[in-house]
């Protein structure tokens, strides 16, 4: 078995997850990861799954056949995963919508050498105050040599330039 990362974006409509996962077990293929999303009527998502080598081909012909239902790019998957200890840190963020709130952090992280496990960012109208609100959750790989301490005080620097909230767990 190979590792295939697919990466897939169309218009919002039932039974696009089912039409892949069809297809991906036709070709004795297990979905095994994956992280899906209607944002603005678009159904995009990142799916990882494991087919035998001899059929990758005629997977990959078969996903082509969706074009015009669903864009799907067939990635080949590292099939690395980090040896090296590492822990994972929860961020969440909460404030007035403004831009570069994600490049800041996301920033802080790279610095750091953090990896972004996952992040999921939403923007909504502020109850009572008007405006609008920008929430983030953020999950990184912190590597074993990391300075949490130098990362907690970086963190707290944008959090105030940025005027949000920022929670570390």
């Amino acid at each position: 078995m190979t590792t295939l990362i697919l990466t897939l974006v169309g218009s919002d409509r039932p039974g696009l997850v089912a039409t892949v996962a069809h297809i991906v077990d036709e070709h004795g293929g297990n979905w095994e990861n994956s992280s899906l999303a209607e944002l603005a009527g678009t159904f995009a998502g990142v799916v990882q799954v494991s087919v035998p080598v001899e059929r990758v081909e005629e997977l990959r012909a078969s996903l082509h056949g969706l074009d015009g239902l669903l864009t799907i790019a067939v990635h080949p998957g590292s099939g690395s995963e980090s040896a090296e200890a590492a822990q994972e840190l929860s961020i969440q963020v909460l404030g007035n919508d403004r831009a570069g709130i994600v490049r800041e952090i996301s920033s802080v992280l790279n610095e750091h050498a953090l990896s972004i496990e996952s992040m999921t960012t939403e923007t909504r109208d502020a109850a009572m105050a008007g405006g609008r609100l920008f929430e983030a959750s953020v999950v990184a790989r912190v590597p074993a040599d990391a300075d949490p301490e130098a990362l907690r005080a970086a963190l707290e620097r944008i959090a105030h330039d940025l005027q949000v909230d920022i929670t570390v767990g």
